[in-house]
């Protein structure tokens, strides 16, 4: 068999299944079948178990997934040379180091700079063993994901027509790839084990099941997304259950059944970094913190007041009192007690949609101010400051929305991360202060916009972030756009993202499915394809497809892209066409 190095990937669509496609790529034209007793063997002294397990999976999904080629005829002129196609026998796991071997949910949660993310995978076409080779236990997880996404069934029989394969070294462009579905919305419904989880971004409380939650972190694992952004309580619900503060859910959630209890926290956590994901937990502050004057009405400024508009981004209003020592000393406890129990060496406190005239109607902040002799910025940086120091003390990286830097004066450490939001133009800006940045753009990133308002009493309104983002949108998207080659190394990367208002678990699948894999591709893959050509939605459809269909297959409920008659006739349904 000749290897052939495509002279451009669009010139065969169909028979590249791969999201993302890897950097690094050599593919062939022949026909491969995987035997019908195909192995996986973990060549890895005291292997972990979270390894095993993932090899397990991948051994089900080879079984199970059952997918036919999107062609016409979904595969069947295969059939004659699958007859004669070589067999497959089974795939070998290596770890090329000699370092201790580490299970892929410790690797998953270093820091970002410290994760070993890449792996090199051979698929022979004359039937010898496939080899897949890393650094880490993730490595090798990030290439079972890459090698499941090889093989279509035809009547039985699973084969790939692309080989011999030789993927070297495909390491991720950006280091933090994030999916972010917010808990941005009113719980209305009761499980018997629920989540409120935000998949990414700002979030008001949406209850999951933890089932749905763990489905997401599987369909993330699939795309190779890395970080999972949990808002975890906002102003509407505080579910989050603490042994150090019980009384914030037992009078924030929205019942007893719809709280997070710690067993609940780390089983979520665990779950996901066995998956190769980090989860990067959010108490927003100090806005979006209305709930909590249910248990301490001390602590909040402008609580429900009315009209809302005119204190807060969204009902209901309240924000904390930053000027006050003594929720200064709430929040750091607080802070505290959430990150010490979480592996992730980030923790998210907000700094978004801070609303200066809540505090200038509210007495109580006034008075502190006039103590202090300080302004409202300067108590806000000593807030700021003392918040961070809680999770400094604790070895995390403190997580911030953009304003905290573009509208605020603080003294923030120059390690902070700040995720831009409100626009993409904005990136510049932060890169400009010399912070590290994640691009979360509402212009292309936002996964709920176009679903009309959600504030009652408005028949005019549109959702504030309109139009609806298509994946096509989505992927237009340029992480460097504006940036200089002096500032490329402080763009980690990017994330999608999902607020809950008007979403729930019926619908969260085909919200999020398959649009939020385009960031996850921009991010591992970078500007080019392993043609060199640049990412190109034409050339990239086909593949979201083949991606969508595999979803479906596995239980995931993403939405199609267009009517099967264009899936199966790449190119027909363009504009020019």
């Amino acid at each position: 068999m000749r290897w052939r190095i495509p002279v451009s990937l669009a010139l065969v669509p169909h028979a590249l299944a791969l999201w993302p496609i890897p950097r690094t790529l050599k593919a062939g034209t022949g026909f491969l079948v995987l035997s019908p007793q195909f192995s996986i063997n973990v060549n890895v002294a005291d292997p972990p178990q979270d390894l095993l397990d993932a090899v397990s999976e991948t051994e089900g999904f080879l079984k199970t997934d059952k997918l036919q080629r999107l062609v016409l005829g979904r595969g069947s002129s295969d059939a004659g040379a699958l007859t004669t196609a070589a067999v497959l026998p089974s795939l070998t796991l290596t770890l090329q180091n000699t370092l201790p071997v580490l299970p892929i949910s410790a690797e998953a949660v270093k820091d970002v700079a410290n994760r070993s993310e890449g792996y090199t995978l051979s698929i022979p076409g004359d039937g010898k063993a496939a080899v897949l080779s890393a650094n880490s236990t993730l490595g090798l997880f990030r290439g079972l994901t890459t090698f499941s996404q090889f093989w279509y069934d035809l009547n039985g029989v699973t084969y790939t027509n692309v080989a011999p394969v030789s993927i070297v070294k495909d390491i991720p462009a950006y280091v933090w790839r994030s999916f972010t579905p917010t808990e941005e919305g009113w719980c209305s419904q009761s499980y018997s084990r629920t989540v409120d989880s935000c998949l990414t971004l700002l979030a008001i409380c949406k209850s999951f099941p933890v089932a749905d939650v763990k489905r997401t972190l599987d369909a993330m694992s699939w795309v190779k997304i890395n970080m999972f952004h949990w808002h975890i309580v906002d102003s509407q619900s505080f579910p989050l259950s603490l042994p150090e503060f019980p009384e914030l859910a037992q009078k924030g959630a929205y019942s007893s059944s719809e709280v997070y209890s710690p067993a609940d926290v780390q089983e979520i956590v665990s779950y996901a970094a066995a998956h190769g994901i980090d989860v990067l937990m959010e108490i927003d502050s100090p806005g979006h913190t209305a709930i909590i004057a249910e248990s301490h009405p001390e602590y909040i400024a402008c609580s429900q007041a009315s009209p809302w508009s005119t204190f807060a981004n969204e009902p209901p209003a309240g924000q904390l009192r930053l000027a006050s020592p003594a929720t200064v000393n709430f929040t750091a406890a607080l802070f505290t007690a959430a990150a010490r129990v979480l592996p992730s060496k980030y923790f998210s406190t907000g700094g978004d949609e801070l609303n200066t005239q809540c505090y200038a109607q509210d007495a109580q902040t006034q008075a502190d101010l006039k103590k202090a002799g300080k302004n409202l910025e300067q108590a806000l940086n000593t807030f700021t400051q003392a918040t961070h120091g809680a999770l400094a003390n604790l070895g995390k990286t403190a997580v911030v929305w953009e304003e905290m830097v573009l509208e605020h004066n603080l003294t923030l450490s120059n390690n902070t991360v700040v995720m831009v939001w409100i626009s993409s133009e904005n990136a510049a800006a932060v890169a400009a202060k010399n912070f590290r940045l994640v691009h979360a753009p509402s212009d292309y990133f936002y996964l709920d916009c176009g679903a009309g308002e959600w504030i009652g009493k408005d028949p005019e309104g549109n959702s504030w972030c309109d139009p609806f983002k298509t994946w096509q949108k989505s992927y237009t998207f340029n992480p460097l756009a504006n940036i200089s080659a002096a500032q490329a190394h402080l763009v980690l990367g990017g994330q999608q993202l999902l607020w809950t208002e008007q979403s729930d678990p019926q619908n969260l699948d085909s919200i999020a499915w398959p649009r939020a894999a385009t960031s996850a591709e921009i991010f591992w893959t970078g500007a080019t394809r392993p043609d060199g050509a640049p990412l190109e939605g034409t050339e990239a459809l086909p593949r979201l497809h083949e991606l969508r269909y595999r979803m479906v297959q596995r239980g995931v409920r993403a939405i199609p892209l267009q009517p099967q008659w264009c899936v199966l006739r790449p190119g027909l349904c363009n504009i020019d066409s």
